[in-house]
Order: structure tokens, then sequence, then C-alpha cells
């Protein structure tokens, strides 16, 4: 629900402000769609298979709910990956060459993420890897037990692991630590400059905003990881169903926790969200964008 709701304000916000968004803005987007497809295509069935105490439907359902899972999770992994690139060229560049970051640009950048996505979720429909039932019975992700038992499995758990997930967390961690470096730079030059240093605090918000995201996402994720590896070198039946299923269920939180971080961070957010609770009949208060004086505003949508 958390998700839905959030990242359904996220989209609708977008949509209101399409023509205002800025390029990088785009990537934002693009992860409040690949979160809501997850908790739309994943999780009701994930939940019915929780009250039926075993998984709903056979081999076609597993092989979808595995698909949907590695296709969203690919998808929001590179789409971080892109936002801090982004952000460390941006961050790097003089005024006039970050303008160079166009829209088309990012489009393109979004559409290849997709499609690499898609490319490594339809992979084991081809033969390369295997989609499984997780350990605790009620959900489906890859075979990692597979990973000893074949040299297909190994080949292709390996490189996924590689190309999926060290090297854009490398890359991620990497730009990100350039970027604290460049930031540290900046405040130490406008200590002995007299000026108003009201760009470079925004670019930090900014930077802060994506580096929570990020954290998130891989925070979430962490234990998930840890407990599949776990399951390549060993057997899952030496871990308790629970001990597997709860990293599973928080990997899957990971969904729910931008919109909020776009709430404390961007002042645009939370007044378009505001106006979102005007029109569902909620009495909000929110301060004007002409002055400061806070106006109560109570509609009622019959």
């Amino acid at each position: 629900i958390l998700t839905i709701l959030g990242n359904s304000a996220v989209l609708a916000t977008a949509v209101k402000r399409s023509s205002l968004l800025k390029s990088p803005e785009l990537l934002t987007v693009n992860l409040a769609v690949a979160d809501i497809g997850m908790a739309l295509s994943m999780y009701p069935l994930a939940i019915a298979s929780a009250w039926n105490h075993a998984w709903l439907g056979g081999d076609a359902s597993c092989v979808y709910y595995a698909l949907m899972g590695f296709l969203f999770g690919v998808c929001s992994m590179m789409t971080l990956c892109a936002m801090a690139v982004i952000r460390f060229l941006v961050t790097n560049a003089s005024k006039s060459n970050s303008n160079k970051i166009t829209k088309n640009t990012v489009c393109i950048l979004i559409a290849f993420i997709w499609l690499y996505s898609l490319l490594w979720a339809i992979l084991p429909l081809l033969g390369w890897g295997y989609y499984g039932p997780e350990p605790f019975g009620i959900s489906c992700t890859i075979a990692w037990s597979k990973f000893h038992n074949s040299s297909n499995g190994f080949s292709f758990i390996l490189s996924m692991f590689l190309l999926c997930t060290v090297l854009p967390a490398l890359t991620i961690v990497a730009c990100y630590l350039g970027i604290a470096w460049k930031v540290h730079k900046a405040y130490q030059e406008i200590q002995n400059i007299d000026r108003i240093p009201n760009a470079a605090k925004l670019e930090k918000k900014l930077t802060l905003m994506v580096l929570l995201i990020s954290v998130g996402f891989l925070s979430s994720w962490t234990p998930y990881a840890a407990a599949s590896f776990w399951s390549i070198f060993n057997s899952s039946d030496s871990l308790q169903p629970v001990v597997t299923l709860l990293p599973c269920l928080f990997a899957k939180s990971s969904t729910a926790y931008n919109p909020f971080i776009y709430y404390i961070f961007s002042k645009t957010f939370r007044c378009e969200v505001k106006k979102l609770q005007c029109c569902c009949g909620w009495r909000v208060h929110y301060f004007s964008s002409d002055n400061s004086v806070e106006h109560p505003v109570s509609t009622t949508w019959s």
C-alpha cells in the first residue's frame, strides 16, 4: 500500500510538472515506475501464497514471479547507478557543460536500462541460468543452489553478480566518494570567498537525497544477498525458513522508501502532495509560493 500510494504520488507529480521536469528527474520517475511495477506484478501473488502457506500455481507462475523480480530489481539497480553517475558529472562539470545532459540523452539511457534489464531477465528462459522457488516456499527467484550443481548455473550467477550487482554498486560508491570530495573542496573555497553559497547548498541537498535513495536500496537488499550467497555454498536446509523469509521481505520494502525521501528533501514534491490531499477531500495547510503567509485550504471532492 505504501509503495503504490507513495510512488503513484511521485508519478502524478511528474505528470503534472512534465514540462518543468529537469533531465535527471526523469531517472527518478523511472525508479518510481520500477518500484510500482514490482508492487503490482509481484506482491499480490506473494501475499496470496503467504495466506495459502504454499506457492499458488505451478512452474509457470513461479517463473513469472522470478522474472518480474529480476527485471524490476536490475532496472532499479541500474537506474540508481545512472543517477549516481549523472550527479557526479553535474557536480564536477561547469554550468554550461551540465546543461548538455538533455532529456533526449536521459531517455536513451532509460531505454538502455530497460533493455539491459530485460535481457538479463529472459536469459534463464533461453537456457542460461535457472529460476526456482525460495527456500521458504512462497516466492521464487534465481536458483542460487544451481551454482555448484551445473556449469550453466555457475556461469550465469557469477556473471549476473558481477555485471548487475558488484559493478553498479562499486560505480555508485565511487561516484559519491568523488562528489563528497568535490563538495568538501567547494565549501573550503566558499569560506574564503565573499559570496552566497545557495547553488552549493542546493547541489549538496540534491546529492544527499540521491545518496539516501541509493543507501536505502543497497541496505535493503544486502541481507537478502547474504542469505542468497549462503545458500550457494551451503544447503538451504541449514537455515530456518524465517531466516530466509525476513531478508526477502526487507528487500521488497525498498520500493516504499523513496517517496518519503522525496517528501523530506523536495519542497516542490511536498506542495504537490498537499495539493493531491486537497483533491481527496483532506484539510491541509501549505505555504504559498508567493509569500510566507500560511493559508488554510479546505476542499471536498464530492
